[in-house]
């Protein structure tokens, strides 16, 4: 891992701090640039354990250089106050509603983080002025595509989900607020993020949680599902790299200035089945000692149709990142959950 001198001296709000990718973003700034000013804000909602959201942010608040303002995006107020008080140099807007099943459930949880949020953080850009702006999209805008594996130049006009919808309009939105008023931003469509500390909605998590149980897990549309699934140390290297490169503000032919906007994956690019993504977590699971050798999987498999939102496939077309920053997302499966299994049994003895 490089170092990123570019950050020393800057003032870097990250929201969604608490979160899982944003918590290990500012850990990693803060540890590789003490000169660096941190700022996480985040509303430290009860979507999932709380707890887990509170033992991210205890192991930030060691650092001298970080911040914490809890507060919600859709808040105006609260938005502005900080891009008054704290004028950041980098902005990156990971705080959102995640979950495409939830988004069935609670659509208003979306509307309010996913679209009114990211408006109060693009007003807010618009006065400030940051050097860049990068903020979360997701691989949810690609749908049901059938061309694989998926790039940033594919349409992306039939999202299956809520979720998938709104984090399409952030990546709308920005190109506007680029394009009127010169502000560089950078939309990161993740795939599947995992790893140690991470979302308990996610498949690799609730399924751990629920065999801890005794309880079965869901495996949906039998089996055939894959999934892209990227380890959260090369999304956050990823985002490091982006954040250093703002989009070059330029005019175009008539004058006016083109939109400084780039979006770009971030994926391993290399989908695996649920089936064996199950296999590798039942052995890691097993080697760290969080369920016991003789532990009889098969009796807690459920094989289940597809989900309403869910899509067959998800895979990373990351030409683009690899050209614009040589940098290509590697950790397998395979060590990602051995990780993960060793800090689960850590964190819940």
């Amino acid at each position: 891992m490089d170092r990123y001198a570019v950050f020393d001296n800057k003032t870097i709000l990250i929201t969604g701090a608490a979160g899982f990718i944003g918590a290990a973003l500012a850990k990693r700034v803060c540890m590789e640039n003490p000169d660096a000013k941190v700022i996480g804000f985040d509303s430290v909602n009860d979507y999932y354990d709380v707890r887990l959201k509170e033992y991210r942010l205890k192991e930030l608040e060691s650092f001298k250089n970080f911040e914490f303002i809890k507060g919600n995006l859709a808040d105006k107020k609260a938005v502005d106050e900080v891009f008054e008080k704290y004028q950041p140099n980098i902005v990156v807007n990971l705080a959102a509603q995640a979950g495409v099943r939830y988004s069935i459930e609670h659509p208003d949880a979306y509307i309010e983080s996913n679209l009114i949020g990211f408006y109060n953080i693009l007003e807010a850009c618009r006065y400030h002025m940051p050097e860049h702006l990068v903020y979360a999209s997701s691989s949810s805008v690609y749908g049901g595509n059938k061309k694989v594996p998926f790039a940033v130049e594919d349409k992306v006009d039939n999202p299956v989900s809520l979720y998938a919808a709104t984090k399409k309009s952030n990546e709308l939105l920005a190109h506007a607020y680029s394009k009127l008023y010169n502000i560089p931003s950078t939309g990161l469509r993740f795939f599947t993020v995992y790893g140690p500390a991470g979302r308990p909605d996610m498949a690799y998590f609730g399924f751990t949680n629920k065999l801890i149980n005794g309880e079965k897990i869901q495996i949906f549309n039998y089996g055939n599902c894959k999934r892209d699934f990227t380890y959260i140390d090369d999304i956050v290297e990823g985002v490091m790299r982006v954040m250093a490169k703002a989009p070059e503000k330029k005019d175009g032919e008539d004058g006016l200035p083109l939109a400084p906007y780039a979006v770009y994956n971030i994926g391993n690019s290399n989908p695996e089945n649920l089936l064996d993504f199950v296999q590798i977590l039942q052995e890691e699971l097993i080697r760290a000692k969080v369920l016991p050798e003789d532990y009889d999987f098969e009796a807690h498999k459920e094989l289940v149709p597809m989900q309403p939102g869910d899509v067959p496939i998800t895979y990373a077309d990351t030409s683009a990142l690899e050209r614009d920053f040589g940098f290509k997302p590697h950790t397998s499966l395979r060590d990602g959950l051995r990780k993960f299994a060793e800090w689960y049994k850590e964190f819940y003895k």
